[in-house]
């Protein structure tokens, strides 16, 4: 384990990335003050399906101003979304081996509400690490982009672990596991946490 500390934003089911983060860091500190950034993992996860790759978005209701705190953003109500992801989900990986063992831990994220973004997110996260069997010394940042002054400052992967425009993450070589649609599509690094879970189980640590 990496001795030092590291920066992350709140992410939605986030990458396989941004959990090895977590297991390989000794500090963990999330970030509540920055600023809410649209097609990001904030609040969108990426997912295998039969026909490739798809997003499942959070929506969030609208914001006063051009700038929103995340620890400030409201999830949307609008659109049925929970029951579409919860579908999305079970369509994409009903068949994959953990599947069934695991539903009953992440249908709940679907069934009630939570009111702000950063909240649900911070649950997801713990219960992600429960699953994965990993117990990082997660913190919450006072100010933005602050961690403990006392401390050295954290490694920095607010805007290295993004969807689109990804940042060099020389730690993070991607380790090929098994996926459904491997044979279909070939396999797709770095997606949702729960792709590596449904696919792997109580292995999945091992490719954290």
């Amino acid at each position: 384990m990496n001795t030092d500390s590291c920066l992350l934003s709140t992410t939605y089911f986030g990458p396989v990335q941004w959990y090895q983060k977590l297991n390989r860091y000794a500090e963990c500190w999330i970030e509540q003050h920055d600023n809410f950034v649209k097609q990001t993992y904030r609040n969108r996860c990426v997912i295998a399906t039969t026909n490739g790759l798809q997003a499942l978005s959070v929506p969030i209701e609208k914001y006063d101003g051009l700038k929103c705190e995340m620890k400030d953003i409201r999830i949307s109500d609008h659109g049925n979304w929970r029951h579409l992801h919860w579908n999305a989900l079970l369509s994409a990986y009903g068949e994959s081996p953990f599947f069934e063992f695991l539903a009953d831990d992440i249908r709940p994220f679907f069934e009630r509400r939570w009111d702000y973004l950063f909240d649900f997110n911070l649950e997801i996260t713990h219960k992600m690490c429960e699953l994965l069997d990993i117990e990082p010394k997660i913190r919450l940042t006072e100010a933005w982009g602050e961690a403990s002054p006392s401390l050295p400052a954290p490694h920095d992967f607010r805007d290295a672990i993004h969807p689109k425009h990804p940042l060099a993450d020389p730690d993070f070589q991607p380790r090929r596991y098994y996926q459904v649609y491997e044979q279909k599509h070939g396999f797709q690094p770095n997606l949702s946490i729960l792709d590596l879970l449904f696919n792997e189980g109580n292995e999945s640590v091992l490719y954290l």
